[in-house]
């Protein structure tokens, strides 16, 4: 896989352009932390919120300021009519994994751009029929992979660009939390398409994928809990350069960051390996003179979420269909290994079942 694009630039242009009007799909914990990121965006308007309960998206809508609530009737849904709402440019898609491939594409069909909160899909094959129809309307189409554009992570690439630590040959990092089992919670919810390869295994992942090249094979240890979703995952892959050692759960506390080993020293980031604030970087001068890590601390504005908009709305000034930094393959290459992993470690949703029939 490519490295990312380091130097793509981030920021909107201001040519004058009419703010663009966003729109909301989902008005949940996950939307209620992103929103306030989007509102930060000088030509951003909060247009519309969709939720199939009315009063759900009005109250969604009073609190972040949007105009406009859309939510089911009797003639049509939140979801259709947010859709058909002629001042909504773009539209951030916070649903569950499970409404992904539905959601967006009545978005994409309506010519709206979209940013949608990975995973894009529950299968490749949803992955693949997204990217088609984006395609095939001529707008953007992203997957929410936020680290991928935090400065953390980028100030992190630049650094082993610029050869810091040597060739990377290992990559070990682990992401996740311990809560009780909720059949109610998306998380733990095979319809939402619940478990941790789809919602947590993405962050420790993107951290081997631009700087270990082509996975060439993996070892997969996983287990699925009280409602038949994964709720804790170990990966192992050997890649082109070394192996990454990957884990992600619901059912422990785990030591959570991410350290990438090279040639010539390492770099770590330690707790929020998803939006790391502080990097640690020791080279092999300064282990064998005895000195301490090089560390850089991070500059993050609201929630994290702000470079994200950023270069969705960039994209959408320049009339991109996809962001180099996550791309299209990128979503490909993730949802197929995805699969391969849900398969290993027996694990089917119904979003499979229907395919299989």
């Amino acid at each position: 896989m490519d490295a990312p694009h380091l130097d793509s630039p981030l920021d909107p242009t201001h040519d004058g352009a009419e703010p663009l009007g966003w729109g909301v799909v989902g008005p949940g914990s996950i939307a209620e932390r992103v929103v306030p990121d989007i509102a930060r965006l000088p030509d951003a308007r909060l247009i519309a919120v969709s939720s199939r309960s009315p009063e759900r998206a009005r109250a969604f809508a009073d609190r972040h300021g949007f105009r406009h609530a859309h939510g089911d009737t009797a003639g049509r849904t939140g979801l259709e009519a947010l859709a058909a709402d002629p001042e909504v440019d773009v539209v951030y898609v916070a649903s569950p994994h499970g409404y992904h491939h539905t959601h967006v594409s009545t978005l994409l069909k309506a010519g709206k751009h979209v940013v949608c909160e990975k995973a894009l899909a529950i299968t490749a094959r949803e992955v693949e029929d997204l990217i088609r129809i984006a395609g095939a309307q001529g707008v953007l189409l992203m997957e929410a992979v936020w680290t991928a554009m935090t400065p953390g992570f980028r100030r992190a690439m630049h650094l082993v660009a610029d050869g810091a630590i040597g060739t990377v040959h290992g990559v070990t990092g682990s992401i996740g939390f311990n809560i009780p089992p909720d059949p109610g919670h998306r998380l733990f919810a095979p319809e939402d398409g619940g478990g941790v390869t789809l919602d947590m295994l993405v962050y420790p992942l993107l951290w081997s994928d631009p700087v270990q090249g082509e996975i060439l094979s993996r070892s997969v240890l996983g287990h699925l809990g009280p409602t038949e979703v994964d709720d804790d995952l170990a990966v192992q892959l050997r890649r082109e350069h070394g192996w990454a050692q990957l884990s992600a759960t619901l059912t422990r506390v785990p030591t959570t960051g991410i350290a990438l080993s090279g040639t010539h020293g390492w770099l770590r980031a330690d707790g929020r390996l998803h939006n790391p604030p502080r990097l640690e970087v020791m080279t092999t001068d300064r282990l064998q003179a005895g000195g301490e890590p090089l560390v850089e601390e991070i500059t993050v504005i609201g929630a994290g979420y702000v470079p994200q908009f950023r270069e969705a709305t960039r994209c959408i000034r320049q009339g991109l269909t996809e962001s180099p930094f996550v791309p299209w393959e990128l979503s490909r290459v993730r949802a197929r290994l995805f699969d391969d992993i849900r398969a290993d470690i027996g694990l089917r949703l119904p979003h499979d079942e229907q395919q299989a029939r």
